[in-house]
């Protein structure tokens, strides 16, 4: 092949013809992307939207060279960041004067008006938002470069991570300066950050301390796609031009550039998603009924915001007015008190997880804070007690500050008794009497006898039998509890050995001598069925059942269909397991050290030889298979690759987790809620009439379960 030779006619026909295809499907996709993250309107259904990205995707894949790095094809990221680059800020990212007292902020208001003297002039007051500042560059309408505000003078360019973000403009609209900079706050919205953190505890990983932090975090992920994932928001709150570019845009735009409120708007009409809540103060009366309004409001918001921005709006002012050492004159933070109060400790309780960590829970008298009644709060661990030095019978103050629970952060000392000793952490189990040890590199202590200790037992049972586990149907805490009591079970391989016999009838005797929960006939059968149906479960799922530490759904699916089967993975080292997505060196050596304990190998081996499935069903050809309860075989595909389903209703041949779980096996993915993104909704029996009306709203299509099965057969 001649890397040198001309493109004939024809090639260079359809490539100039690909160009201007391609050109249009991005100002089509653009602003349908803006309609829906900018203005919350959906003016195509998510079929139409994925047919145009598609066809932007195949163009761009065909001709290489028309691949932009700002084509709305690169929002899904992808790019691996080992290393973020330090570059310097054209313009320093100054910090604002903070304050909690509204005396301090008449002070800057009277300062202000002093030094103006006669030029009028009013204020903006915007929402300080509780996240993290980044400057965003564009040039002649594109993205650029997005750098983090670093120490002010020198950031790190998280372009690529950025470009991840729907609320930040790849493309702008309408008039724009030629080279310029928009700089803002990318927040954690809260009902995406509790769904996170949900998602993160379903799969036994630590959950984040708050928003503000798990965006600072997602920004400095090293795969783009990750940070894609996380549906951070972008709240635009300047608009700034390099000194050069500074006199001349602003004869040519003296309306946009003139205000620091108009500035906003015009970003708005570029295409950023610019919050309402800006507002035009006049004088310190205004100023101080916004701060009493949102200081009442904040916790309605989406999102998480500490205080008040405070800025004079006409942008000429600014240089009369100057800097200090650190912070601009023209501007002045009003930071809001986090909500705070005392209640007396009570008692400490110790609670051992099923990985044996054991967390200490303050029990305080009921108090209101936020909304809501607060009477038990985490201690975290003995280092954050003796750090705190809680005493028994001492007052806790308790926050709700950016945090989404409430949080001990420290004492009343002038409340505590004369008579109150620093708290002792136990040196042993509160529930199976074994020496509590702590990891290196661990700040929490740990029961390590896993096999005997009873709530860590349960714990790892439950979790087990659970739906997104084994689906072990009618194994539930109390009914667990009951076996293990009677000795019937100690352990996730004792469930295969059960028989009817020993069952039926079983019963326990609670505390006052009543009876308690037992086991009939039908019980015992359904119970039996539902063990060996179990059986059938793939390796993936079997994998996260057993309960490895930091090993979820999506880390124990990238093991399965990396190793294949359990031997496989049995027999690698640390470095291997480490290789695969999902598994960095601390989780790949705790899955390696797992599975080298003797008494997990002996477990791995029981439910082997008891019929679970230890390796990916396939025939040789990669294709993975799973097994439905109805007996059904259904073999894996890549036929529903960027395709998003809603699955609603029962079903005749799956059980809801089953025709998820056969989505995603067929390269699908399943979302909660319909929106313009979803491309069908998959409706069983007694699908909700909301969810009809809804998806005919979006013009989404409505599968039947006959249809879907067309759809990925053979």
């Amino acid at each position: 092949m001649d890397l040198f030779a001309q493109p004939t006619l024809e090639e260079a026909k359809a490539q100039d013809c690909a160009a201007a295809r391609v050109k249009e499907l991005t100002v089509l996709i653009n602003r349908y992307n803006q309609a829906y993250y900018m203005e919350d309107v959906s003016p195509v259904s998510d079929f139409e939207f994925d047919a145009l990205l598609r066809e932007l995707q195949q163009l761009e894949q065909r001709f290489p060279a028309l691949l932009s790095p700002n084509s709305p094809t690169q929002r899904v990221g992808g790019t691996v960041n080992k290393t973020f680059r330090q570059v310097p800020h054209r313009i320093p990212m100054l910090s604002l004067g903070n304050t909690y007292s509204i005396e301090e902020i008449e002070d800057f208001e009277a300062r202000t008006r002093k030094s103006l003297g006669d030029t009028p002039f009013s204020y903006t007051c915007e929402l300080k938002y509780d996240g993290v500042a980044i400057g965003l560059t564009y040039r002649k309408g594109q993205l650029v470069q997005a750098v983090t505000r670093g120490n002010g003078s020198m950031g790190d360019d998280i372009t690529d991570n950025a470009r991840t973000i729907n609320t930040i403009p790849l493309t702008l609209n309408g008039d724009y300066p030629d080279d310029f900079e928009v700089r803002g706050e990318v927040v954690y919205p809260y009902e995406a950050f509790a769904a996170m953190n949900a998602q993160r505890e379903a799969e036994g990983e630590e959950p984040f301390a708050n928003p503000r932090n798990a965006a600072s975090g997602s920004l400095k992920l090293q795969d783009s796609r990750e940070t894609a994932r996380r549906k951070l928001q972008f709240n635009p709150y300047f608009l700034l031009l390099p000194p050069a570019e500074e006199a001349a845009a602003m004869a040519r735009w003296p309306h946009h550039l003139a205000s620091h409120y108009s500035r906003l708007q015009w970003a708005q009409q570029m295409g950023f998603r610019v919050q309402p809540y800006v507002q035009e103060c006049r004088n310190i009366e205004e100023i101080k009924n916004y701060i009493d309004r949102w200081d009442k409001q904040r916790w309605e918001l989406p999102f998480g915001t500490d205080g008040i921005v405070i800025k004079v709006n006409q942008i000429p002012l600014w240089d009369a007015l100057g800097l200090t050492a650190k912070s601009p004159r023209w501007a002045i933070a009003f930071k809001f008190k986090a909500e705070q109060v005392a209640t007396p400790l009570l008692s400490i309780s110790l609670q051992v997880g099923r990985t044996g960590v054991v967390t200490p829970v303050a029990n305080m008298k009921p108090v209101q804070l936020g909304g809501t009644t607060v009477k038990r709060a985490t201690l975290n661990n003995a280092d954050f007690i003796s750090k705190m030095d809680i005493r028994l019978g001492d007052s806790l103050l308790i926050e709700k500050g950016g945090e989404i629970i409430p949080k001990v952060v420290g004492v009343e000392l002038s409340q505590r008794s004369q008579g109150a000793v620093p708290y002792q952490f136990p040196t042993h189990c509160p529930e199976c009497a074994a020496p509590l040890v702590r990891a290196e590199g661990e700040t929490g202590f740990y029961c390590p006898n896993r096999n005997g200790c009873h709530p860590q037992i349960i714990g790892v049972l439950e979790h087990f039998v659970s739906r997104k586990a084994m689906d072990i149907d009618g194994l539930g805490s109390e009914r667990l509890e009951l076996l293990y009591q009677k000795g019937l079970v100690r352990n996730a391989a004792d469930l295969y050995a059960l028989s009817r016999e020993q069952l039926v009838g079983i019963e326990s005797v609670g505390e006052n001598g009543e009876r308690r929960t037992s086991i009939q006939d039908r019980g015992a059968d359904n119970l039996i069925a539902a063990i060996e149906d179990s059986k059938q479960i793939p390796f993936e799922r079997v994998l996260f059942a057993l309960g490895i530490r930091y090993v979820g759904e999506v880390g124990a699916k990238k093991l399965a269909r990396y190793f294949k089967n359990m031997t496989a993975l049995q027999e690698a080292d640390v470095e291997e397991i480490a290789t695969v997505e999902e598994m960095g060196a601390k989780t790949a050596q705790i899955v390696y050290d797992y599975l080298q304990q003797a008494d997990s190998r002996q477990l791995i081996a029981r439910l082997q030889a008891a019929g679970v499935q230890m390796a990916v069903r396939d025939h040789g050809d990669g294709a993975a298979e799973m097994v439905l309860k109805s007996g059904l075989v259904m073999r894996g595909s890549d036929k529903l690759k960027g395709k998003t389903f809603v699955v609603s209703g029962t079903f005749a041949r799956f059980t809801r987790d089953e025709i998820k779980e056969n989505i995603e096996l067929n390269g699908g993915k399943v979302s909660g809620s319909l929106s313009a993104k979803t491309s069908y909704l998959l409706a069983g029996d007694k699908m909700g009439p909301e969810k009809q009306k809804k998806a005919e709203k979006l013009a989404i299509p409505i599968l039947t379960e006959e249809e879907y099965l067309q759809m990925v057969a053979e």
